[in-house]
């Protein structure tokens, strides 16, 4: 059994098709079909059952491509080592990030990142919450912005801020000029504006209304928090809406924000997969990260 092998083996089963497969791995597709035969032949079994239109992974051929993706992620973790003991001269860090967190945590962080590690490359992913625990549990980022509660508890993780959330309502909404904290009760029949299912922070709406003793009554829904303003502004609903994206809305079209009286937070994280190698980039990253926060939160 060659390296190599495990590669194609792992490329045929993410494209599930030869052509695409051998084309991704810069090889014709008969060698491609060689190497493939020349392995399941040593090992005795088929991996994939091939039709004129489909390719699909037999039960040992499951087998086989979990085993062979450990020993890629154990070889890749292997080579960001090796970087580390370059002493950060190169290097690459993936990060995967909420569209939320990351439209606002981001800039602050990022460029202060970039001034003291300008050999550093840096890759964004920018996910739902159920892909991005996925991606960071594969090891498809290295570090990941996400919040609590988690949906998956393999993952380590660390905080690095909890802030409020608050409500968005209309400038012509009746609670709009409302002098004191709202309390979540006084929603129980209002139309809500939500992200879509998968994201984070909809699954806090949700139990924020549920504790509250109803369900929301979701009439909207977008994967973008920026149009769920838009439509809070334009009339359409009412949102909650985590504090800083509510410091940071100045235009005429925003929306009135509202503190509640049960001052509900989040607390958003830094996490990675347990037990996986954290690179020096990584741990720079959150290095960074903290410090910036620290001055931001000292400026506000």
């Amino acid at each position: 059994m060659e390296f190599r092998q495990l590669q194609y083996v792992l490329q045929i089963a993410k494209e599930q098709n030869f052509s695409r497969a051998a084309e991704k791995l810069h090889i014709a597709q008969p060698s491609l079909s060689q190497q493939l035969s020349k392995l399941e032949q040593e090992l005795g079994l088929l991996l994939f059952r091939r039709t004129t239109n489909s390719v699909e992974v037999t039960p040992a051929g499951q087998v086989f491509i979990e085993r062979a993706q450990h020993i890629m992620d154990a070889v890749e973790q292997l080579k960001q080592e090796m970087d580390d003991l370059a002493q950060m001269k190169r290097g690459r860090l993936v990060i995967g990030t909420l569209p939320i967190t990351g439209s606002h945590v981001l800039p602050l962080v990022l460029p202060a990142f970039g001034k003291k590690y300008p050999q550093i490359e840096v890759v964004l992913v920018e996910e739902t919450t159920a892909k991005l625990e996925q991606l960071t549990i594969s090891g498809g980022t290295d570090i990941s912005f996400l919040s609590l509660p988690l949906i998956d508890n393999t993952l380590e993780w660390s905080p690095f801020l909890e802030e409020e959330i608050w409500l968005a309502v209309p400038k012509s909404h009746k609670l709009a000029n409302y002098k004191q904290p709202v309390a979540l009760e006084m929603l129980q029949d209002e139309p809500f504006i939500g992200l879509k299912r998968g994201q984070g922070f909809r699954q806090i709406t949700v139990d924020l209304c549920v504790k509250a003793g109803f369900t929301p009554k979701i009439v909207f829904e977008s994967s973008n928090i920026e149009t769920i303003q838009s439509l809070v502004g334009g009339g359409m609903g009412i949102a909650f809406v985590p504090q800083m994206l509510a410091r940071a809305a100045r235009s005429e079209f925003a929306p009135v924000y509202l503190p509640l009286q049960s001052k509900p937070t989040r607390t958003l994280i830094i996490a990675s997969r347990k037990g996986r190698y954290v690179s020096k980039a990584a741990e720079a990253f959150i290095q960074t990260l903290h410090e910036t926060m620290q001055l931001q939160q000292n400026e506000t």
